[in-house]
């Protein structure tokens, strides 16, 4: 039976005849892939093992496959349980190490890849070996905005090196300070049309911070795109390495102004020659404002629908309720301004329009069925086909009394008739008249109504100059009494506005087109 001695010694003299010591760089065939772990074998009585993770580039993606010949450290030979324990990342590490201590010692640049965030900093994929990238030592000036430089590519120095702990710690802010060590080439950098790189630090509602190497420009989101935005977040991310334009460099301030739009063609250019005052477009809606409607024309041509375009009846009504993102539409152009670079469309110009429409079923005196939809103090606005209104003027109510106590007696929701007096279908205004209607068609409207017959009426107005009345069909009468029975109306307050009063009809005035009545005896 072999002891425990006699089987390190054959282990040593395997070792030793194969000329492998342990930590010792060696190759090794990869024989097979498990869900954690790579089996390997390097011609060792066992197989190596060494965890999956060891094979995982910076991009997730695993670099071997079954057959490969992989350089690897021998780090245990039978560890106890029948299995040999390998590196990949010491390998790899030990291999370059010297390439990186002369880097350090010549504090030359060396590319890296940020991988990923860890407690303080960063790690970087250097050379097919981890560093650290400590956060203070990430930018020339402190910022906790850092997160933007993972998976990036980025210019770094060693500053320390710990064999023993395999430990490798970088700096980019060293990089940016030697970079940005003289004013002049600074000046030079960002001299006003240059085109630099950078990557995009944060974002604000008013523009993005852009990180250009030891130095943050401001994006204004009027510099983003040509056409209108929100947002910046709309065409720009966290992350993204962009081209920029410098559009102004204060160096007291260390201050940098950039453009994106700069580096493309300006859609206004195009204006001329392809878009036509009063012509008629197809379009699609890009954006939607309190205010209005943005639409693109084509090659990024963008127009403004105001609110008091969208809606032939409703000059205030929201945008929202009329279109949506993405809803294609006819548009005319109403306004090319080139000192703005402003384009004015419609949309309700492409619609039917309901004034015209009125103008040619309606002429002069007919006679309009409606509903009323406001009243106000210069007037009685009534509903009308296609949505739009007619407006009774206050001095077209009643010839009898004062108009505002007649207004008064009518409600929202009341149908009325009346008659048209002027269709101005340019100016979007429909003119009706009440007074006109009644005075019109007085002898029919009286037809029924009987001299010394009852009937009921309301009080309109009481004043100095008599007691006015509102009769059925909304005929206006006059209460007949002497100055001596008004005055005692005037003093004992027996009648008020808006009672209802029995009347007897005394006579029916054709010629003022009104109704003379007396106080029935039940009303007095």
């Amino acid at each position: 039976m072999t002891t425990t001695s006699e089987f390190e010694q054959l282990i040593e003299s395997n070792i030793s005849q194969l000329n492998m010591n342990v930590g010792e760089i060696i190759p090794a065939t990869v024989i097979d892939i498990k869900n954690d772990f790579v089996i390997t074998n390097a011609g060792l009585k066992s197989e190596g093992i060494i965890p999956k993770s060891q094979f995982i580039n910076s991009n997730g993606e695993l670099e071997v496959a079954i057959g490969d010949i992989v350089e690897v450290t021998l780090d245990i030979v039978e560890d106890g349980y029948g299995e040999t324990i390998m590196s990949r990342d010491k390998a790899k590490r030990k291999k370059v190490w010297s390439t990186l201590e002369g880097l350090l010692k010549n504090q030359e640049i060396v590319p890296g890849k940020v991988c990923g965030k860890v407690k303080g900093g960063f790690t970087v994929e250097l050379m097919d070996v981890k560093a650290f990238l400590p956060g203070s030592l990430v930018d020339v000036r402190p910022t906790k905005e850092t997160d933007y430089l993972e998976g990036k590519t980025l210019d770094f120095k060693i500053i320390k090196m710990d064999k023993i702990r395999n430990n490798i710690v970088l700096s980019r802010k060293a990089v940016l300070l030697d970079q940005n060590s003289s004013s002049e080439e600074i000046k030079e950098k960002y001299a006003e049309g240059n085109v630099t790189k950078g990557f995009v630090k944060n974002l604000t509602d008013y523009g993005a911070f852009i990180d250009l190497g030891g130095m943050d420009g401001l994006l204004h989101i009027t510099d983003i795109s040509w056409k209108r935005i929100n947002h910046p977040q709309e065409i720009l991310k966290v992350g993204d390495e962009i081209d920029v334009k410098v559009l102004k460099f204060d160096d007291e301030k260390n201050r940098v102004s950039l453009g994106m739009k700069q580096l493309t063609d300006d859609p206004w250019d195009k204006v001329e020659g392809n878009i036509e005052l009063d012509a008629t477009y197809e379009s699609k809606v890009v954006n939607i404002a309190d205010y209005g409607v943005f639409v693109d024309l084509g090659d990024s041509i963008e127009g403004l629908i105001r609110t008091s375009e969208l809606d032939w009846t409703n000059k205030n009504i929201s945008p929202k309720k009329v279109l949506n993102l993405g809803d294609k539409i006819n548009v005319k152009v109403i306004e090319i301004d080139d000192e703005k670079r402003r384009l004015s469309l419609s949309y309700k110009q492409c619609l039917p329009n309901p004034w015209s429409d009125f103008s040619s079923r309606h002429n002069k005196n007919d006679v309009i069925k409606s509903e009323i939809k406001s009243i106000t103090d210069f007037g009685i606005f009534v509903g009308l086909e296609g949505g739009i209104d007619g407006l009774v003027h206050i001095s077209d109510v009643t010839n009898l009394g004062k108009p505002e106590d007649f207004i008064r007696t009518y409600k929202k929701g009341d149908v009325i008739e009346t008659i048209v007096l002027s269709i101005d279908a340019e100016r979007e205004r429909i003119s009706l008249g009440l007074k006109q209607f009644i005075e019109l068609n007085f002898n029919s409207l009286t037809d029924s109504i009987e001299v010394g017959s009852e009937m009921s009426a309301d009080i309109v107005s009481i004043s100095d100059t008599g007691v006015y009345l509102k009769l059925k069909n909304n005929l206006n009468g006059t209460l007949k009494l002497l100055q001596k029975e008004l005055r005692e109306i005037l003093e004992s307050n027996t009648l008020e506005v808006a009672q209802s009063v029995k009347c007897n009809i005394k006579s029916i005035d054709k010629k003022n087109f009104q109704v003379i009545c007396t106080l029935s005896s039940d009303s007095k």
